[in-house]
């Protein structure tokens, strides 16, 4: 279908672009993104080793990348590799260009997942891989260039509730074992043979009742099925 998005025909726009992905027809699809973009120059790399090499080769040169556009997963080489994913990629090339641009394009929609990405302040964009992808990606592209983040839905909506948190560790480990069916006594016993802290039964009840008001959950039972409805463990 023809996008008579008359945006496409006047905006400016990056000029070079890197992308990292290794399945070929999702490859096919972003490059079709970034022509109907008249994007100048893409380059493609199927390993993050590769696309990191590629990105020095560009700096050396003095025509650095305006945009890294990243899937999150990369399947094993047979090779040694230094880089093995997306997250280690994006680490890496911000680190060493603090004004590149950064785009993950991936199917990870885990709230959790998102949210450590995301609070990383790395990346400028977040769009997930599904029926509309390419057109978010497209929407995306243009944002970030316009100076501004964009992240498709639904994960747009872990933003804007402020209720919904990133979980720290000891958080997870009390709501799963409460999902799993162990009794608080229990969790005391397990968080003190194991070193978890704070591990007394009134710091347990207390932080469960501070997540059933973060939450606005009525019940410990209403508080696990929020959290579960969230992916959030």
């Amino acid at each position: 279908m023809r996008d008579n998005n008359p945006r496409l025909k006047c905006i400016r726009m990056f000029t070079k672009v890197l992308v990292a992905e290794d399945i070929d027809s999702i490859n096919i699809g972003v490059a079709s993104a970034l022509k109907m973009l008249k994007i100048q120059t893409v380059v493609h790399a199927v390993y993050c080793d590769e696309a990191y090499l590629k990105f020095k080769k560009a700096a050396r040169e003095g025509e650095p990348f305006d945009l890294l556009i990243s899937d999150l997963s990369f399947k094993k080489s047979h090779r040694n590799e230094n880089l093995t994913s997306g997250e280690q990629l994006i680490t890496t090339l911000k680190s060493e260009d603090p004004e590149l641009k950064i785009i993950a394009f991936t199917i990870e929609d885990h709230p959790q997942k998102f949210l450590s990405l995301w609070e990383t302040n790395n990346l400028d964009a977040y769009v997930c891989k599904d029926r509309n992808s390419l057109k978010d990606l497209r929407i995306a592209i243009e944002s970030v260039f316009e100076g501004e983040h964009y992240v498709s839905d639904p994960l747009s909506s872990v933003l804007q509730k402020r209720n919904v948190l990133q979980l720290k560790e000891y958080e997870v480990e009390l709501l799963t074992r409460l999902a799993s069916g162990y009794s608080q006594d229990e969790i005391e016993k397990h968080f003190k043979e194991n070193g978890i802290k704070p591990n007394s039964r009134s710091s347990i009840e207390k932080r469960l009742k501070e997540l059933r008001d973060d939450f606005e959950a009525k019940t410990t039972i209403h508080l696990i099925t929020i959290i579960k409805e969230l992916r959030l463990i």
